[in-house]
């Protein structure tokens, strides 16, 4: 399986001839080295419906035309704009071809904003990402604060690869993640969601360098492992 990071939370997984994204924020990213025309796509996976998150998952999915996974209202609304959806909800989870994906608890919030209209619209819970295949799992928390549950996510799973934002501000900041990384237990975590914007501006190799559970690995967008 093959795993890479394209800059704040964008995440691409490759497995099984068939090649997945995760809250593929593209435009208007100054951090990532993809371009929408040319990202490829079977699966889109997204953890909540903010605008940074959502990103270019339209475009894409009609573009490729890719199966999009979230929870129920945020499906709803992308079906609306004339995409392939697959609703899910917190806790559940479903076993597709390519792997099996159970949406876990995050707290933040999940709206898109339509600034045209200047109208935010609801698309029900925020969610992480537990991925299941090939005998690995991967755990793409979204934007989350820190929760005490994290401690049952890493007992009930044994975690490969977690994914962690320490941004601050608007999520967890690097001293909570830390305490995350520690009740996860993840084998390896890879920190996202900072320096995209001022306001979140981080030091990941810190932050990496500091982890007392697991191998930190900081990834510049286009890296990628193998896992």
């Amino acid at each position: 399986m093959k795993v890479s990071f394209h800059g704040h939370a964008v995440v691409k997984i490759e497995i099984g001839g068939k090649k997945m994204i995760i809250d593929p924020f593209i435009n208007g990213n100054s951090l990532t080295d993809l371009l929408v025309q040319e990202v490829q796509a079977d699966v889109i996976l997204l953890t909540h419906g903010h605008n940074d998150h959502v990103g270019d998952t339209v475009e894409i999915a009609k573009a490729n035309d890719a199966l999009v996974v979230a929870t129920d209202e945020l499906a709803i609304y992308l079906d609306w704009h004339g995409v392939r959806t697959h609703g899910m909800h917190i806790g559940g989870a479903h076993t597709f071809s390519f792997g099996t994906v159970k949406l876990t608890q995050a707290f933040h919030g999940s709206s898109y904003t339509e600034a045209d209209n200047k109208r935010i619209v609801y698309t029900g819970m925020p969610a992480g990402i537990l991925f299941k295949a090939e005998g690995k799992t991967i755990y793409h928390a979204g934007d989350t604060a820190l929760f005490s549950d994290m401690k049952l996510i890493g007992e009930m799973n044994d975690i490969d690869l977690a994914f962690l934002p320490i941004g601050d501000n608007f999520t967890m900041g690097p001293d909570d993640a830390l305490v995350a990384a520690e009740w996860l237990k993840a084998k390896k975590i890879v920190p996202i969601h900072y320096n995209t914007f001022p306001v979140i501006e981080q030091d990941a190799v810190l932050f990496a360098q500091q982890l007392t559970s697991g191998e930190g690995i900081v990834m510049q967008p286009g890296d990628s492992l193998e896992i």
